[in-house]
């Protein structure tokens, strides 16, 4: 008789842990307390799903900001080239965007959800869905059954612990198994949120005069109170209501968060260099030869083009400069205001949205105490682990479905080995 896995959460990891597992000779029941399977899933990549990322391993653990080095050991048995074999072995066609994004060629992160289904349903995998966990119970030594919310108890060779963060909570997301995790003996590490819009009490935000504004390709840093950089990424933005959001943003407000305790500050400045791959001398060159060649030219007519008009306006009114005088009134230094204030806006953030309004959870259940090439607790016999449970993240483009994926996958394959074993 085949031995009995229970994976519980029916996302990304939770359902390649259940493939892998009835792939590798287990009985596995699936258990989600929602309605619905893979709806974060379904969500994610803007409803187009970016299933994983096609950069080479190095590049791709860089992309891993937590905890990536881990890793290497799923990697080692699951891979974004395994996954990408995956999806394109059950008739998915993919299709490689810009810095290495895979989606499906029909852009329906539905495909993604409805064909991981059908393979788990082919595999004859139990599924409960509307059920909820109380509790894991364990002996001394392993953990021995599932205690669900209705009373019922089902006992289990093996339990993998697929339930995500506490991210995005509409899709079931909401901590659940940080208790289960502790009760075994794990440490949990502090929770924060990372990929993540960030906040801001500057005027111009509240004013909301720059809202819906995106910036293409900047630079966007993070900087400590001594005047360091801790953290640079490039990309887009755009500023929102309440603060800035868009790619760059996401990337850089773990920093944000980690740098308002590690100083014990308020706020936290920001830079912007809208031109990235220009040294601000050239710049300043770049708009005195403008002034040269149409000196009658009033500034603001002078620089259409040069930046996005409404920060074009916003920058005038910062830099108190009358935008309807003519290009050659303003002295040398003034033009060089301009091209400082291009290459360095700063602002102060506060702070980023909740937890709960991220895309990711940091922290979570401690890698220290999970063993890499299998997933399977340190603690406790027959335990897994995967996903965003653990203290595991990367910043968003595909690294951290990635590693749902191939953590998912590796905790499927350990525990149907084991059980197949008995």
């Amino acid at each position: 008789m085949n031995q009995h896995v229970i994976v519980i959460g029916g996302g990304p990891a939770g359902l390649m842990a259940s493939i892998a597992a009835a792939e590798h000779g287990a009985s596995v029941t699936l258990l989600d307390k929602g309605d619905k399977l893979g709806r974060k899933l379904a969500i994610s990549g803007g409803g187009r799903c970016n299933v994983t990322n096609r950069m080479d391993l190095q590049d791709l653990i860089a992309h891993i900001p937590g905890n990536g080095r881990f890793m290497h050991s799923p990697f080692s048995v699951f891979n974004n080239e395994d996954i990408i074999a995956f999806f394109e072995g059950l008739g998915i066609e993919l299709k490689e965007e810009d810095r290495g994004r895979m989606f499906p060629v029909n852009d329906k992160a539905t495909t993604v959800v409805s064909t991981l289904l059908n393979r788990v349903r082919a595999l004859k995998v139990n599924i409960r869905t509307n059920t909820s966990v109380q509790s894991l119970e364990y002996d001394a030594e392993r953990v021995c059954a599932v205690k669900l919310k209705n009373g019922e108890r089902i006992q289990a060779d093996a339990v993998i612990v697929a339930t995500g963060g506490k991210s995005v909570p509409h899709t079931g997301s909401t901590g659940d198994a940080y208790p289960w995790a502790e009760k075994a003996g794990h440490t949990i590490t502090e929770l924060y949120p990372t990929e993540v819009p960030i906040t801001s009490n500057e005027r111009f935000i509240k004013s909301k005069e720059l809202q819906g504004l995106s910036l293409r390709e900047i630079h966007l840093s993070v900087i400590n109170p001594k005047g360091k950089v801790i953290k640079t990424h490039e990309g887009d933005m755009i500023f929102t209501h309440f603060g800035i959001s868009g790619p760059a943003a996401l990337r850089c407000s773990q920093y944000v968060v980690k740098a308002l305790k590690k100083f014990k500050t308020k706020t936290i400045e920001m830079h912007i260099d809208l031109f990235p791959t220009t040294h601000q001398e050239l710049l300043f060159q770049d708009l005195i030869k403008r002034v040269k060649e149409e000196p009658k030219k009033s500034l603001k007519n002078l620089l259409k083009g040069f930046v996005p008009e409404r920060f074009l306006l916003f920058m005038l009114d910062q830099l108190e400069l009358d935008g309807t005088q003519p290009a050659n009134t303003f002295s040398h230094d003034r033009i060089r205001d301009v091209a400082s204030f291009c290459k360095s806006f700063s602002f102060q953030a506060n702070g980023t949205l909740s937890i709960e309004k991220a895309f990711v959870t940091g922290g979570g259940v401690s890698v220290k105490e999970v063993e890499p090439k299998t997933m399977q607790s340190k603690k406790k016999a027959g335990l897994f682990f995967c996903g965003e449970v653990l203290d595991i993240h990367g910043y968003t483009g595909g690294y951290n479905i990635t590693c749902a994926f191939s953590t998912g996958y590796t905790a499927g394959k350990s525990a149907g080995e084991l059980v197949s074993q008995k």
